[in-house]
């Protein structure tokens, strides 16, 4: 089988945004996503928690053009009054046509 090269976009964020961040993610071009909760430890040294309990990780497959757009979002939008971690890897990914 046929690989595509596609980008893992991984976004861990307070939970309180979760609704807001899947709705501008599906308006920059993601196709679907992944959503778990996350628990850890920041740079602070304090658990990386919000007062509506823990964070949450939202994966996505896209193009390195998607890709680019929401990191360019999150980091003008978020990184100033939240607490957001955005980051992406290149996945190899059969039925890459899913995720375009």
């Amino acid at each position: 089988m046929r690989t595509t090269t596609l980008k893992l976009v991984t976004v861990i964020a307070e939970s309180i945004l979760e609704d807001r961040l899947v709705r501008e993610m599906h308006h920059l071009g993601a196709k679907g996503y992944t959503i778990a909760q996350a628990r850890g430890e920041g740079t602070r040294g304090m658990p990386t928690i919000d007062m509506g309990g823990q964070n949450v990780r939202i994966e996505m497959l896209v193009s390195a053009e998607v890709a680019e757009r929401i990191m360019a979002h999150l980091a003008e939008h978020y990184f100033t009054d939240y607490a957001v971690i955005v980051y992406a890897v290149d996945a190899q990914v059969l039925r890459s046509e899913k995720y375009l």
